[in-house]
């Protein structure tokens, strides 16, 4: 018995729950309709700007914080020299005027496809960060998707 994992398995089985993090859902671990994307879809701008409680992010700051992660890590894949960081500052947008929240929502979706592009042209996934890199946006995204679902709950109506 090997142990090695094939290399197909496991990009078949990372990109399998990145497209369900972030697209669609396949039934993997979550409900219907349950992707990134989707809820996004589904919220305004008046929505993603409320804070469920006074030292709670928004789901706009939220969305904007994984923009940045997703760059970063990107970067960590393609072993681009990372700079100082200032995380903080990936926390700055709390509230969004309906122009705002799309081109933000655009911004998650670029920031997407692009680290699945980079991803995708790993090829011996033997590097420091490909896996390493790669697991953390899937895992590091899927706590924000937990996050904004519970965000959900204390979201006002659509014209609250």
């Amino acid at each position: 018995m090997s142990d090695m994992i094939p290399v197909e398995t496991f990009r078949r089985e990372l990109f399998d729950l990145l497209e369900e993090t972030f697209e669609k859902t396949q039934g993997i671990y979550l409900d219907r309709g349950g992707s990134l994307l989707e809820t996004l879809a589904r919220l305004t701008a008046s929505q993603a700007s409320h804070a469920v409680s006074p030292k709670g992010a928004t789901i706009a700051g939220h969305v904007e914080h994984m923009i940045f992660y997703l760059g970063v890590l990107t970067d960590c894949i393609q072993r681009k020299p990372i700079g100082e960081l200032n995380w903080r500052d990936s926390w700055r947008t709390s509230t969004v005027t309906p122009a705002e929240w799309d081109a933000l929502r655009a911004g998650l979706r670029e920031a997407y496809d692009d680290a699945l592009n980079v991803m995708r042209g790993v090829e011996s996934w033997e590097g420091e960060d490909d896996i390493g890199a790669s697991l953390a946006i899937l895992a590091h995204s899927a706590s924000h998707l937990g996050a904004i679902h519970q965000a959900l709950h204390g979201l006002p109506p659509p014209n609250g």
